[in-house]
């Protein structure tokens, strides 16, 4: 899959996998998801002022591309051996799992491309834009986080009932996996590892492993998230 250079090809590529993916492939959860938040996301984002114009387009871009690049070198079989996206593994070596419900792989990819992408996203987004992450950067991006969260919730709420009913599957209770997420706080967190990321730029080896240690313990984090509850 190329690279997306624009949101419009970011949702072109969103909406293919979409169409693509069996309801049998947990992915499909999350890229409903991330394709539901983007759409919604990049219709509003023109109409509000923004403090830095242009940056959320890009870091949408840029975001999306880790999502890509994650899923390419994991295939459609099984995962190779040598994947190096240790935040993603749980969630592609799950993927067919029939006893792991919808919502929690959707969450899953979520905890993956914010609790690790993202920060990254951001740092690439500056330094392709010359630009330090700071105030109007960081006001935009808390711009959408209203949007981001009312999208999710609506969504939860319906792979874990509508879904449900269309798919005529029930799962045991999932809601105290479902409770541990939270996408705003995520989402401050992640600012905040970009933050970090960006201070030690100038330290390659420190930035290198940081960004390792980030993206095992989001791996330790997906795996919590996709315990089997199994079929009632």
């Amino acid at each position: 899959m190329a690279d997306a250079t624009t949101v419009q090809e970011v949702l072109d590529q969103l909406t293919e996998l979409d169409a693509s993916m069996p309801p049998t492939d947990g992915v499909k959860w999350f890229n409903k998801l991330y394709l539901e938040v983007t759409q919604l996301v990049a219709s509003a984002v023109p109409n509000q002022p923004q403090a830095d114009p242009g940056f959320l387009a890009a870091l949408d871009v840029y975001f999306a591309n880790r999502y890509f690049h994650a899923l390419d070198a994991a295939g459609e079989a099984a995962l190779p051996h040598e994947y190096p996206f240790h935040a993603w593994k749980p969630l592609f070596e799950a993927r067919f799992n029939k006893e792991i419900a919808p919502v929690q792989f959707a969450l899953a990819g979520m905890n993956a491309h914010i609790n690790h992408d993202l920060a990254i996203g951001v740092c690439d987004t500056c330094a392709a834009r010359g630009e330090t992450p700071g105030g109007p950067q960081h006001k935009d991006y808390n711009s959408v986080n209203g949007l981001i969260t009312k999208v999710e919730h609506e969504m939860k709420a319906w792979m874990m009932t509508g879904l449900l009913k269309e798919l005529d599957l029930a799962f045991n209770p999932v809601d105290d996996i479902v409770a541990v997420w939270d996408v705003e706080r995520a989402r401050d967190a992640a600012w905040v590892r970009a933050e970090v990321l960006w201070t030690l730029r100038d330290v390659t080896e420190l930035q290198d492993s940081y960004e390792a240690m980030n993206d095992r313990a989001t791996e330790l984090a997906g795996r919590a998230l996709l315990v089997p509850v199994g079929l009632r």
